[in-house]
């Protein structure tokens, strides 16, 4: 009886029970990868990598709202087979979307390039240039 639970043969109360099924029926699934993403910093840029394999470059959203940028990927694939009379022997559908959000405080928005090749989405986020305080002296006159 135990080997078929996953609770095995310690003893629960009701609480432990819930507890394990909230983690156990929550949790993501095996089967569903998420946008492996990888940020670098290269001084005077940050480089973001992220990997979207079997994604076109029209599949693929960049968007930019004030410090916000929406990476987002949708991929809808679909294929059939059918026999000389017109009916199916195989029809597979298959869809995919990722989406992620990245903070742009301190980066450049405007100077963000985007490249894809292989797979990889590689963007370059140049750092905004801080701008060191202007310094002035100021001549005193005298009131005579």
């Amino acid at each position: 009886m135990y080997a078929m639970t996953p609770f095995g043969k310690r003893n629960y109360d009701l609480f432990d029970m819930f507890d394990d099924f909230d983690r156990n029926f929550f949790a993501p699934a095996e089967g569903i990868q998420r946008m492996r993403t990888d940020i670098r910093d290269e001084g005077d840029k940050l480089v973001l990598e992220a990997e979207l394999p079997g994604f076109a470059k029209e599949d693929i959203s960049i968007d930019i709202n004030d410090d916000m940028l929406t990476l987002s990927a949708e991929h809808k694939t679909e294929s059939e087979e059918k026999d000389k009379n017109g009916k199916y022997i195989r029809r597979e559908r298959s869809y995919g979307s990722y989406k992620r959000n990245f903070d742009l405080s301190g980066i450049n928005a405007d100077a963000i390039t985007a490249e894809y090749k292989n797979g990889v989405l590689c963007l370059d986020l140049p750092k905004k240039q801080i701008q060191q305080p202007k310094t002035r002296r100021l001549e005193i006159t005298s009131a005579d």
